[in-house]
């Protein structure tokens, strides 16, 4: 069933409410236009008056022979059956009425009253104003308020409707059609190359499936124009890299001449450079296609001891300087082998930083369906303007060359690991401390883990 702000409720109510006013409208205008045209203007009434008040003056001023030339006259020039009778219903002219005329003096009407249906001559009376007679004539057509009657009328049955049709479909255009037209537009200008292409607010604020389309959209190219550029990027700094084991690499070639020394030389450049592209190779990897970790409760302790043996092996530290201050039973959900990726880079690095006999600190707290872990060394910390840029890739902040002081990728490929996994990793490094590099990963039930 669509939700509540889908554009089929829209479109169901606009229609409803559409055809309502459509009809409402019709019917309105339609009496009102009935209205206008059954009864007499007050113009008109106001000249039959003035008829009656001529002939009543020339009845009385001339007699029959003067209201006889009134009544041609005005034959002569409406075109239209007209008499003068007395309350009895008898001519006051000299000439007497016929039957039908007669008859018709039954169905006349006051000035005040409805023409009648369309089609006939109705015949109105005015009294005169003594009340002893009365002027009887057919409407003049033009005093009829009928006249326009079949022009009103194909106003409403056809330019009313078509005006309507036209209303609905600029605004069925602008309201449906003018957000696909700006999504094509965006969506060419996208497959084009111009990454910054976006639909904008104007369609993303909808709370409709067109309004979803549009954030869609703009989250596509979000993502594609970050990979792009941080693929460009990762290319860029990856080709600049590698330009210094080759130079080594020809330097050596061309003046060692020691067999045995070349070839450990070429073996540490080889190692170097293989290591720098498979980091590079995981870095983009992880960037562009956002693996889905299959995740499981991790218990921390038995992490960090294996994590703590192969650094011991590695730096020649003793373990009574890897300390592990945190609950025994902190479990974490993630996946096993990333975060002990990501996890061996933070250890790497506070160890590579830490002064001599310093030592590294795990610690943390739980905070709701959460764990807060923080990795403390005791090295110099870093400028708090640089605490973001250290998880840029290839972003090293002392002058170590590459291979010794690592190649500045650790931290990067840390940051997206633990991001892929519902986690959040960022650095502070407060005045008089060491780093400290925090991670928060979802809790998970205590269980026991084999690492």
């Amino acid at each position: 069933m669509p939700g509540w702000h889908s554009l089929f409720w829209k479109l169901i109510v606009g229609l409803a409410l559409f055809c309502l006013l459509t009809v409402s409208m019709h019917l309105d205008l339609e009496q009102r236009v009935y209205d206008s045209m059954s009864t007499l203007s007050a113009s008109s009434r106001q000249e039959l008056t003035t008829f009656a008040r001529e002939a009543e003056g020339a009845w009385r001023e001339r007699g029959r022979v003067g209201l006889d030339a009134f009544l041609r006259d005005f034959y002569q020039r409406e075109q239209v059956w007209i008499v003068a009778v007395d309350e009895h219903h008898q001519s006051l002219s000299s000439c007497p009425l016929s039957e039908e005329e007669a008859l018709r003096l039954s169905f006349v009407r006051r000035l005040d009253q409805k023409v009648g249906r369309p089609g006939g001559r109705p015949v109105f009376y005015v009294p005169f104003s003594d009340g002893s007679g009365r002027l009887v004539m057919e409407l003049p057509a033009r005093l009829d308020p009928r006249t326009d009657r079949p022009l009103w009328e194909f106003f409403l049955r056809s330019v009313l409707p078509a005006c309507l049709a036209i209303l609905l479909g600029t605004l069925l255009y602008r309201w449906l059609i003018a957000p696909l037209v700006i999504l094509r537009r965006q969506a060419n200008s996208l497959s084009a190359g111009d990454l910054r292409a976006r639909v904008g607010p104007q369609v993303a604020v909808r709370q409709d499936e067109l309004g979803e389309l549009g954030r869609a959209f703009d989250h596509m190219a979000e993502r594609l124009q970050g990979t792009v550029v941080y693929q460009r990027r990762l290319l860029r700094d990856l080709s600049h890299e590698l330009r210094t084991p080759l130079s080594r690499l020809r330097v050596a070639s061309d003046g060692e001449s020691d067999p045995q020394v070349l070839r450990q030389r070429l073996d540490r450049e080889i190692t170097i450079m293989q290591t720098l592209v498979e980091n590079s190779l995981e870095l983009a990897w992880l960037d562009s296609e956002r693996p889905q970790f299959a995740r499981e409760p991790i218990l921390v302790l038995q992490l960090w001891d294996m994590l703590v043996e192969d650094a011991c092996f590695e730096a020649g530290w003793s373990s009574e300087r890897l300390l592990f201050e945190l609950d025994e039973h902190c479990t974490v959900y993630a996946n096993l082998t990333s975060l002990a990726q990501a996890l061996e880079n933070l250890l790497r690095n506070a160890i590579r930083h830490s002064p001599p006999q310093g030592r590294v600190r795990l610690s943390g707290v739980r905070e709701d369906d959460c764990w807060h872990l923080c990795l403390v060394d005791e090295g110099p910390g870093i400028d708090e303007r640089y605490l973001e840029t250290i998880f840029e890739p290839f972003a090293r902040l002392d002058s170590a060359r590459p291979g010794d002081g690592g190649f500045g990728l650790g931290l990067s490929i840390a940051r997206s690991a633990i991001a892929l996994q519902g986690g959040r990793l960022w650095a502070q490094s407060p005045p008089g401390s060491g780093l400290q590099m925090h991670l928060l990963l979802p809790a998970g039930e205590v269980a026991e883990q084999n690492v």
